[in-house]
């Protein structure tokens, strides 16, 4: 790294001591734009400086009554990291894990996927330390009202648009929508994304984000002269992102054969690959259990119960549950067993010391989740553009496009990485087309 990079990082190791998710994902975003912080303006106008904190971040108590009249409080966020292409835009995340570290992180994150997809949206996040599992409906419902009553003043179609993440889901966003109507006044269906189809959701959006992980995969494979079919893929979680690579990778000839959760993994020889199996990934999913082991009983397959699916033998790992679901002894595991392709579907799935082990060695060839795991917001701001027009596109059309976005992800990572003597290394290359694209936008902007 040059000084100029030591001395962003050493300050916001100063500054955040107690932010580990957000300095790790710093920490690797300065090593891989390294080759490109190469113009004097960068460091004139304290670029990096800039970019790797948020421009504003909020906080607030979000009160809610339970069925049984008691009062909790949760401690709610929204960190709107970047506008420098367009209005913030990035998912709420409900689950006891959210703290102001991990919503910065996932920010930052968003902020570099986003200007991936070629289209006009900067960079957002939030969420609360609820925990939505276990709870009624209309429990859910009044923790949406409160915690958009704090929200609603900071968000808009032109200022910040949320969508869903880990924890909130169709079901959430129609009460925070609902919630925005009646604050606001105002019927902004662009205000918020991943609706309902009947109130302006865009089509395919739930598996938007597992469908864009398989397009970006078959581009990579297709640079290998190889294609989908006949391969073994193992994925982790059994949620939207997983249910959405289950069904691509299926259409496209590809074979899931593992899911898992908290309470361990199963194994489906057969492949999760028929629509019997994709219906009860997404009922279990939404029972609210977080357990994979039913999907066992159901279909008589094996339940590792405990483990991680990354000791299956297979040609492509994809993990899409949550960050660093990955250690070194995993990605030690990964290699034995021959795998070839590893793609990111979640945000910083690997520790940095496991990424960095899977990144440099020759046996596989990776791909990061600002890239690989961009389907969602792809889809999310095509929602928006939708709303825009007072127009609904076929589920056919939103899905040729992402095609045609992921693509284009693709070609821009690697044409970076070619760029500045990189090879084939994406995750390097993704990082610097997105940094290239935002920077000069900054500088055009002035401060």
């Amino acid at each position: 790294m040059n000084e100029y990079i030591v001395r962003v990082l050493e300050r916001l190791e100063r500054l955040y001591p107690n932010e580990p998710e957000y300095l790790q994902c710093v920490r690797a975003w300065l090593d891989m734009i390294a080759p490109a912080v190469d113009r004097p303006e960068y460091e004139r106008l304290d670029v990096l400086s800039r970019m790797v904190e948020p421009e504003r971040m909020f906080s607030f108590l979000v009160p809610w009554q339970d069925d049984q009249g008691a009062t909790h409080t949760n401690h709610g966020y929204r960190v709107q990291f970047s506008s420098a292409i367009g209005p913030y835009k990035g998912g709420l995340r409900f689950h006891p894990s959210v703290t102001a570290s991990v919503v910065k992180f996932l920010g930052f994150e968003q902020t570099y996927k986003n200007a991936l997809t070629g289209l006009p949206i900067g960079g957002a996040a939030g969420g609360a330390d609820f925990d939505p599992r276990g709870r009624s409906n209309r429990e859910i419902m009044r923790f949406c009202q409160s915690f958009m009553f704090n929200l609603y003043r900071y968000i808009g179609s032109d200022t910040d648009v949320p969508a869903g993440d880990i924890g909130v889901g169709v079901r959430e966003i129609g009460y925070l929508y609902g919630a925005y109507k009646r604050v606001t006044g105002r019927a902004e269906s662009s205000a918020l994304t991943g609706k309902g189809l009947t109130y302006g959701g865009s089509k395919i959006r739930q598996a938007a984000a597992g469908f864009g992980t398989v397009y970006f995969l078959a581009r990579m494979l297709e640079h290998q002269g190889e294609e989908l079919a006949g391969k073994r893929i193992a994925i982790s979680g059994f949620g939207n992102m997983s249910w959405g690579v289950c069904r691509k990778a299926a259409e496209l000839g590809g074979r899931v054969v593992t899911l898992s959760g908290p309470d361990g993994y199963v194994y489906d020889p057969d492949g999760v690959a028929t629509q019997e199996k994709f219906d009860f990934v997404r009922d279990l999913r939404s029972s609210g259990l977080d357990r994979v082991e039913p999907y066992a009983e159901k279909f008589g397959v094996t339940f590792y119960p405990g483990k991680k699916p990354w000791e299956v033998p297979v040609d492509i790992v994809i993990p899409c549950a949550a960050e660093n679901e990955i250690a070194v002894d995993d990605a030690v595991l990964i290699l034995a067993n021959g795998v070839r392709y590893y793609v990111e579907a979640a945000n910083m799935p690997a520790s940095a010391d496991a990424l960095k082990l899977l990144r440099l060695s020759p046996k596989i060839l990776t791909a990061g989740a600002k890239a690989a795991g961009s389907g969602g917001v792809a889809v999310s701001a095509l929602e928006m553009v939708q709303n825009s027009l007072r127009y609904s596109w076929s589920r056919r059309e939103v899905d040729e496009k992402l095609r045609g976005i992921m693509s284009s992800i693709y070609d821009a990572s690697a044409a970076a990485a070619e760029e500045y003597g990189l090879g084939y290394d994406l995750i390097a290359g993704n990082d610097i087309a997105a940094f290239k694209k935002i920077s000069e936008a900054m500088i055009a902007q002035g401060l």
